[in-house]
């Protein structure tokens, strides 16, 4: 656990506030729009999180999902509208990234369509070899059931 500003942070999954989480990723996101609530909770389980609370509420969050030895994939980074511009997303990932799970990882990745200038001071640039990946996605999944 970790204190900035006002904002705590910790990676103790018993204190996400599940519904908030679930609330937000479900209706405010693009990536994450419908998500059945069952999916988060899978999706947490075997994840590495992290929350940011002010005054005993999450206002923060960022999830990774990672094999502790060589991989790890960054995503559904929020912070409430409310909060930002406080540095809360800096001081999450500079926690986060600091975690003994996350170290000497080969790869570290990410998707995000408009917060570039987010990750960059944390180290992320454009893949250099785009060519290299390659994905399946299926951008419906949570609405077309």
């Amino acid at each position: 656990m970790t204190t900035f500003n006002d904002l705590r942070i910790s990676s103790d999954k018993n204190e996400l506030d599940v519904d908030m989480v679930h609330a937000f990723l479900s209706q405010e996101t693009p990536w994450a729009k419908g998500m059945p609530r069952e999916t988060l909770e899978r999706a947490i389980a075997g994840s590495l999180c992290f929350g940011g609370y002010v005054g005993g509420k999450q206002v923060a969050f960022a999830r990774v999902v990672t094999d502790h030895a060589t991989f790890a994939y960054l995503c559904d980074v929020f912070v409430l509208p409310e909060h930002r511009g406080k540095g809360y997303a800096h001081a999450l990932l500079t926690q986060l990234f600091a975690s003994e799970s996350l170290q000497g990882l080969r790869r570290i990745m990410l998707a995000t369509t408009d917060a570039h200038h987010v990750y960059r001071p944390h180290g992320f640039e454009p893949l250099s070899n785009p060519a290299l990946f390659m994905e399946l996605h299926n951008p419906d999944v949570y609405t077309s059931a």
